[in-house]
C-alpha cells in the first residue's frame, strides 16, 4: 500500500510516470489533428501510463482509479464557467504536475514544452471553437454516472451520480451579474431597462485567470481535490451499472479492433516503459481498505 513507500519510492514512481506521459514522441502524436479516441483506446493509454513505473495495480484498483479520474475530469469540464476555461483547468493540472518534479529539470522541461504546445495550438481558437471542444468532451462522458465519495460529501454530485450545477458564485469572466434586461431600438440605442430577481447569489469575478507559463489561474477547478483528507470511494449508481458492464466489455480484447489497436501501438511506440530490474518486483498499489473489499469489487 502507498503508506509503506518511502519518499524515494514515491518520487521515482512520479518521475517515471510523468516522464512517460510527456514523452516527446507521444506528445507529437497527441497534438496531431485526429478523431476523438474511443473509450477503449483511452483506457488502453491510461493503463500503459499507470504502469510506466515500478508501481503495479491489480484490475480492481485500476478500475477504481480510472473511474475516479474520468468522473473528476467530467466534473471539471462540466463546471467550467466559460468554454475557454478548459485551458485554465489544464494549466492547473500542469502546475500540480510541475510541483511533483520540481527537482528534475529534464522532466520539468518536457512539461513546459507541452504548455507551449497547448498555447500555440489552442490560445488562438474562438469562443465558439472552445464551446465545440467542451460539448465534444461532455458527449464522450455523458453516460458515465459513477458516484464518488468526495463529490457526494461536498454535495456536488447527487445520489444518482449526476453533478449539481451551482446557481451562486462568480459569473464567467467578461459577463455581467444577471438581473438586468436592456432593450435597444433598431439603431442600437438603449431605450428601456427592466430588472428581475435571480434565485442565486452571483458576484463579478475580481480578475481573469492567467494564461501565462507561471501565474495565478484564479479558477480552482483542476487543483487538488484532496487538500482536505478524505477516503477515496467510487460506487455505481443504479442505471449506470449496465453501462459500466458494457464499458468493461469494451475494455476486453476485441479482435475486430485491430486497426484501432495498431494505431495505439504506433502512438505508444515512443514510450520507454520501466521494467523492474533483476529481482526487484516493484510496488503494488491497492486502493481498497481491506483484501475482502478488493475481492468483492
Amino acid at each position: 500500500r502507498v503508506d509503506e513507500w518511502t519518499d524515494v519510492d514515491r518520487k521515482r514512481v512520479m518521475n517515471d510516470i510523468i516522464a512517460t506521459m510527456f514523452n516527446k514522441k507521444f506528445m507529437e502524436e497527441l497534438f496531431k489533428p485526429q478523431d476523438l479516441y474511443s473509450k477503449k483506446a483511452l483506457r488502453t493509454v491510461y493503463d500503459r501510463l499507470a504502469h510506466a513505473s515500478i508501481m503495479r495495480l491489480n484490475q480492481a484498483s485500476m478500475d477504481k482509479l480510472y473511474d475516479l479520474m474520468t468522473m473528476a475530469f467530467k466534473y471539471q469540464v462540466l463546471l467550467c464557467p466559460r468554454p475557454r476555461d478548459i485551458l485554465l483547468v489544464t494549466f492547473n493540472h500542469l502546475d500540480a504536475i510541475k510541483d511533483f518534479i520540481s527537482d528534475s529539470p529534464a522532466i520539468l522541461n518536457q512539461v513546459d514544452e507541452t504548455f507551449r504546445r497547448l498555447m500555440e495550438t489552442y490560445n488562438c481558437l474562438s469562443d465558439g471553437e472552445f464551446q465545440l471542444i467542451r460539448q465534444t468532451l461532455l458527449i464522450f462522458f455523458q453516460d458515465m454516472h459513477i458516484r464518488v465519495s468526495i463529490f457526494l460529501k461536498d454535495k456536488v454530485q447527487n445520489s444518482n451520480g449526476r453533478f449539481v450545477l451551482p446557481i451562486s458564485g462568480p459569473v464567467p469572466w467578461g459577463t455581467e451579474v444577471p438581473g438586468l434586461i436592456r432593450i435597444f431600438n433598431h439603431k442600437g440605442v438603449e431605450v428601456k431597462r427592466a430588472e428581475f430577481t435571480t434565485a442565486g447569489n452571483y458576484v463579478t469575478p475580481q480578475r481573469e485567470g492567467s494564461f501565462e507559463l507561471y501565474g495565478d489561474r484564479v479558477l480552482k477547478l483542476g487543483t487538488n481535490m484532496y487538500s482536505v483528507t478524505r477516503p477515496v470511494e467510487t460506487h455505481m449508481s443504479g442505471a449506470s451499472k449496465n453501462l459500466a458492464s458494457q464499458a468493461k466489455e469494451n475494455i476486453a480484447p476485441n479482435p475486430l479492433a485491430k486497426e484501432e489497436l495498431n494505431f495505439l501501438a504506433r502512438l505508444l511506440g515512443g514510450l520507454d516503459i520501466q521494467k523492474p530490474a533483476g529481482g526487484e518486483t516493484g510496488f503494488r498499489l491497492n486502493l481498497f481498505t481491506t483484501d475482502e473489499e478488493e475481492e468483492y469489487a
